[in-house]
């Protein structure tokens, strides 16, 4: 429930570690996924503080930002050759997208893309503009209207969304990002064993917006990002729901239970764990309490088990609650990807308001993508009087296409607290 915490790179050695991540995903992963769906050239374009959400991802180390415009090109010339990638910048981008654009020649940069699409003369051009994600909607509306205002007409027609090259991109776990995202969450799991301890916590004197500004301290320590703030939930006897909002009191008896993300080397982690305050003469959390964290358990492996390539995640969803609740359990499932992103693109099982259908959630699951296995599971502690409580769980998983496995294990009990650690 502590685990120690693995050694975190400095920022050189990071950037090694991403750039070659970088370059393998754009040799290997943009030509997979452009010859799957038929496309030729993609057109990515950023501005400087708007970035594309997926350019933001093929940006090497030492360009953090999209410059002026940054204008990324792919396209396949057929036939089995290499997919060339260029970028129409200013400043271009290292080895990684070889520079397009001589302003000598050329001075206006949507000219000099119309220039670059008509050589090349490609059947379908994918721009990213969806109603759908975020993810897949970079494309703003006065880049759109100047990029199809530079093509020639013959070109305008050929524009298709790039919908699954977008998501495709940041949904797909390579295997040298996955022999690395074990030890990136158990820097969270570590992280969390820690403030949940008696060293972190008095009882009778922590708040739970102390916890919560120490694990944002922490991992900000640490040379680690946060992707949101992190939260922590006080379950009381007596009280109910739950304490979050403003600063309560931690007592012994409370059964805590926070949220909680970092990102390092571009991959991000989602959490949550529940821990117990023990009372006076306490050496474990009460039986029910305990039960309801295996019930949790139990909605985790229904879902985990209605994995299937192909299928939507509305489909996982309407399976994974049928077998959960022919075991007996109050199941809420609201799992996404994770990766490039907290809340990452592709398909969404369920949301914490909608447990029948959701409109991204129709998107169809492939193989190789981490999810966060998010959910609850309601159940009556006897020992608090029947009260109903909301055990809450979220683990970071590997789905390859036929199993789930969690990246870094998954919690089965609780973090206890000892006021006197």
């Amino acid at each position: 429930m502590q685990p120690a915490l693995p050694a975190i790179l400095p920022l050189r050695a990071r950037a090694d570690v991403q750039d070659a991540w970088l370059k393998d995903r754009l040799d290997t992963l943009v030509p997979k996924l452009m010859r799957e769906n038929g496309i030729d050239m993609w057109v990515l374009v950023a501005r400087e503080y708007l970035e594309d959400p997926v350019v933001s991802t093929m940006l090497n180390a030492t360009n953090l930002r999209a410059r002026r415009r940054t204008i990324l090109m792919f396209f396949d010339p057929g036939n089995g050759r290499p997919v060339e990638r260029l970028v129409i910048s200013k400043h271009g981008m290292g080895d990684v997208f070889p520079g397009a654009w001589d302003m000598e020649k050329q001075p206006d940069q949507w000219k000099r893309l119309a220039e670059l699409v008509a050589e090349r003369n490609p059947k379908k051009i994918a721009l990213n503009v969806s109603s759908l994600s975020a993810f897949a909607d970079g494309l703003t509306h006065s880049q759109h209207a100047d990029l199809v205002g530079a093509l020639a007409p013959q070109y305008r027609d050929r524009i298709v969304p790039g919908y699954p090259l977008a998501i495709g991109w940041l949904e797909t776990r390579t295997p040298a990002e996955m022999a690395r995202y074990g030890e990136i969450v158990r820097i969270a799991h570590a992280i969390i064993g820690d403030g949940f301890s008696g060293k972190v916590v008095k009882p009778g004197v922590t708040t739970n917006q102390d916890l919560v500004w120490w694990y944002r301290q922490r991992v900000s320590d640490l040379g680690l990002g946060s992707w949101f703030h992190p939260s922590v939930e006080v379950t009381r006897q007596g009280t109910p729901g739950v304490l979050r909002e403003g600063a309560s009191v931690i007592e012994k008896g409370d059964m805590l239970r926070v949220d909680f993300g970092i990102v390092y080397l571009g991959l991000n982690t989602d959490t949550q764990h529940v821990a117990y305050v023990l009372k006076d003469g306490e050496s474990d959390a009460p039986a029910g309490l305990k039960a309801g964290l295996a019930a949790s358990n139990r909605v985790q492996d229904a879902v985990t088990s209605a994995f299937r390539t192909g299928d939507t995640g509305n489909a996982i969803l309407a399976r994974a609650r049928a077998a959960a609740i022919a075991q007996g359990l109050q199941p809420t499932i609201y799992s996404h990807p994770i990766g490039f992103h907290g809340h990452a693109a592709g398909s969404a099982i369920g949301m914490s308001e909608e447990q029948t259908f959701v409109p991204h959630g129709e998107h169809r699951l492939r193989p190789n993508i981490a999810w966060s296995i998010e959910l609850k599971a309601t159940k009556a502690v006897p020992e608090w009087g029947g009260q109903m409580v909301d055990f809450k769980s979220e683990e970071d998983a590997f789905f390859d296409g036929k199993t789930v496995r969690y990246i870094d294990g998954r919690q089965t009990k609780f973090h206890l607290i000892k006021a006197d650690q």
